[in-house]
């Protein structure tokens, strides 16, 4: 079947961003792994299971790609995935200069290595605050995310979050 590459992260809301490089993931490795972070420290709009439902949405379409809910150390759920990468996207120098870290910390903690793609140009800007502030203040989101994902947003933006 292949290696396994795990994709990280808080993903309120999935965005184009982060589905370009699941998709790309997909493409390179044999199977691949979405982590989707609860992160007591966080207080996102969706819940954990809303999040995983919109992303299983998102990747139906991408057959060697599951979502699984986690929490704790990364390292730990890679190993209990079976991954054998941890695949980061990376927008900018500011984005390398935190991952760089958490990459080396992985590598120490758990022996596995961290791979960095270079995120789509037409994506560069995007993230899921951005996302979050344009559509709170009334702006236009609509091919930043998923139709499904927008849908969802902007009624939980009505409803008062």
């Amino acid at each position: 079947m292949g290696l396994t590459a795990l994709c990280p992260g808080t993903f309120d809301p999935v965005t184009n961003g982060h589905l370009d490089i699941i998709g790309r993931t997909s493409a390179t490795f044999g199977a691949v792994v979405v982590g989707v972070l609860e992160n007591p420290s966080k207080q996102p709009v969706f819940g954990l299971e809303e999040r995983v439902s919109m992303l299983e949405e998102a990747c139906a379409d991408l057959p060697n790609v599951s979502v699984r809910p986690f929490s704790g150390l990364l390292v730990e759920f890679a190993k209990e995935q079976g991954a054998t990468s941890i695949v980061k996207g990376l927008r900018a120098v500011s984005d390398y200069e935190y991952e760089i870290q958490m990459a080396q910390m992985n590598l120490r903690l758990g022996a596995v290595e961290t791979l960095f793609m270079p995120t789509n140009p037409k994506w560069s800007f995007l993230s899921s605050s951005l996302v979050k502030e344009v559509a709170s203040f009334g702006g236009d989101v609509e091919g930043l995310v998923p139709d499904h994902v927008r849908k969802r947003l902007l009624d939980r933006l009505e409803a008062g979050a």
